[in-house]
């Protein structure tokens, strides 16, 4: 049990979107226990504000300073975005997931620069550049629509700094981002387009804030339990086993999405493609509500079996 004069000390990334989802967070803990007390902590990463540093390696980098500060007591809890976190690594020993809030919008956004004559991938005539800084939607556009030019975009870890990128001369005709990216980045003048999932397949736990925990504390644990949303964990359990076999990292070509079908069973989409969207292994797999890491493992194995690891360990991390 917690005291009534208790202090959570709750790590985060420095982000604004990660800031976002550790008040949202704090919200939450508070109406299920007002006697607490919360603060907020950031914690950086050594190149969190580099311009040029490619998101997931900002990304691993600041989850390894967040369990630090999580097993060595600086932090009591940590709020994390389930995309983040890489398939290779394990999780270290003491540390649990005590909470994963409800799944938000999981689909990608195509956002074009101000004054674009264009309002949908459809309109976009042959050539046009489009960034991303990731292989996964780059190798879904491709292959999609292979007569565009997609250019990686390197830049911090704000939607906001690269959404300023379509305000320059980059060349940038349109990037595309996170649904959940445009609550935090400036949308004045611009169009935008949702992707629907079959063009564009989302990447494992988009959508989902999971919150850490020290599995010493069960007075924590027992109050994050009540903020977890169940439905949301067991679609994680089946991703995240996927992950786990395909042994994918945060720059790895793989997509996953897990839903429950109007029948109340799991369906479970995994992807793996080279860069250029030419080479696609896909994979859908059904099974009971409470065998989601069965499921997860039988998808993962049915794109090993077809060929999976070699095309996964192609691209560079």
């Amino acid at each position: 049990m917690l005291t009534h004069d208790a202090l959570l000390r709750i790590g985060t990334r420095t982000t604004p979107m990660a800031l976002a989802r550790a008040r949202h967070v704090q919200d939450l803990l508070l109406k299920a226990a007002p006697e607490i007390t919360t603060e907020i902590v950031g914690i950086p990463a050594p190149d969190e504000h580099r311009s040029r540093a490619p998101a997931a390696r900002g990304a691993r980098a600041v989850l390894g300073e967040i369990d630090r500060r999580l097993l060595g007591g600086q932090v009591d809890l940590a709020v994390l975005n389930m995309a983040d976190i890489p398939g290779d690594v394990p999780l270290p020993a003491g540390v649990t997931f005590g909470a994963y809030l409800p799944r938000e919008d999981v689909r990608d956004v195509l956002v074009f620069r101000s004054g674009s004559p264009l309002r949908t991938l459809a309109d976009a005539p042959p050539g046009t550049v489009i960034g991303t800084s990731s292989v996964r939607r780059t190798a879904q556009l491709l292959r999609h629509r292979p007569d565009l030019r997609v250019r990686r975009v390197r830049g911090g870890p704000d939607p906001a700094d690269r959404l300023s990128l379509l305000d320059e001369d980059s060349g940038y005709e349109a990037l595309v981002l996170p649904r959940t990216a445009l609550e935090h980045g400036s949308m004045a003048g611009r169009r935008a387009e949702l992707l629907v999932l079959d063009v564009m397949c989302p990447p494992v736990g988009a959508g989902v804030t999971g919150v850490q925990c020290r599995v010493r504390d069960t007075g924590i644990a027992d109050l994050l339990y009540g903020i977890d949303d169940s439905t949301t964990r067991t679609h994680i359990a089946a991703e995240r086993t996927l992950l786990h076999g395909l042994r994918g990292h945060g720059g790895s070509p793989i997509a996953g999405h897990c839903r429950t079908l109007p029948d109340g069973r799991l369906s479970l989409r995994g992807m793996v493609f080279t860069r250029d969207g030419r080479h696609v292994i896909e994979v859908c797999e059904r099974d009971d509500p409470d065998r989601p890491t069965r499921l997860g493992t039988r998808v993962s194995a049915a794109l090993l079996r077809r060929g999976a690891r070699a095309v996964i360990d192609g691209v560079p991390r």
